[in-house]
Formats: structure tokens, sequence, C-alpha cells
């Protein structure tokens, strides 16, 4: 099975902002140890804080399902929706911390109607129970 983890604007910043909100561990260090934690899949992971960069990865995945943590674009990204629409892999949105604890604008999603599921608030731990919703189907 291959998962492709694919993160938005401002994931490359985890460990270094808001760190009482997405915790103090880099994306980077945690990917290690969800490849360690799940050995039998195949897991790549991507990460852009340029819209169009995130689009063009999701269409070109070649995977069993896709975990998206789409951040801000979550709220604002018709064209991101549109493309999870266009493709047949399945996806899980993903958010570190609850977005309906958070501001107001942060609990619509526009890509939640589009996705198989939503997991949030669990801090990172968010992907690992996205990643375990593919392998128990």
């Amino acid at each position: 099975m291959k998962i492709l983890i694919v993160n938005g604007p401002n994931m490359n910043l985890l460990g270094k902002r808001e760190t009482q909100i997405y915790g103090n561990v880099s994306f980077e260090e945690y990917f290690s140890q969800l490849i360690l934690a799940f050995p039998s899949i195949t897991l790549n992971y991507f990460q852009s804080n340029v819209e169009g960069e995130l689009i063009n990865i999701i269409q070109q995945a070649d995977a069993d399902g896709i975990v998206l943590n789409a951040a801000a674009y979550t709220h604002t990204s018709v064209a991101l929706r549109d493309c999870i629409s266009g493709i047949h892999i399945p996806v899980v949105e993903v958010h570190m911390s609850n977005i309906f604890s958070r501001e107001e604008f942060r609990h619509e999603s526009l890509i939640s109607p589009v996705c198989v599921g939503v997991i949030s608030g669990f801090g990172l731990n968010s992907y690992a129970l996205a990643i375990k919703s593919f392998i128990e189907k």
C-alpha cells in the first residue's frame, strides 16, 4: 500500500510556529516516526506553501490514499476541492488542532465534503490515525 501525505502552507514551520498549538516537533522528525510505525506501507511526503503545487502533486499522485492537511487552504481553496473531486484516490483530511475550538473562520472546510473522512484535534497523531483508516478499510 502506498500513502501520500500532503501538507499545505506554513506546515514547514512545525516545531517553530505556535508551539502551544502545534508542538515543538518538526514534520520531518515525525515523518521518520511514521515510517517506523508503518513498515509495510510506502509513505511519501510533500509540503508546499503554493496552492498550485499542492494541486499538481495530488493530480499526479501514484498512491492508494492521500492524507491531506491543506492548512489554511482548507477554508479558502475551491481549486483544491475541485482537484480532490477530480481524482479517484481517496483523501482523508487531517488537522493537528481541533479546528472547531479555534477561530470561527476555521470552522468551515471547503474540502471536507469531497474527502472520505476528517481527523481533527489529535496533534501529529492525526496523521497516524488517517493512515490507519486506510489500512482498516
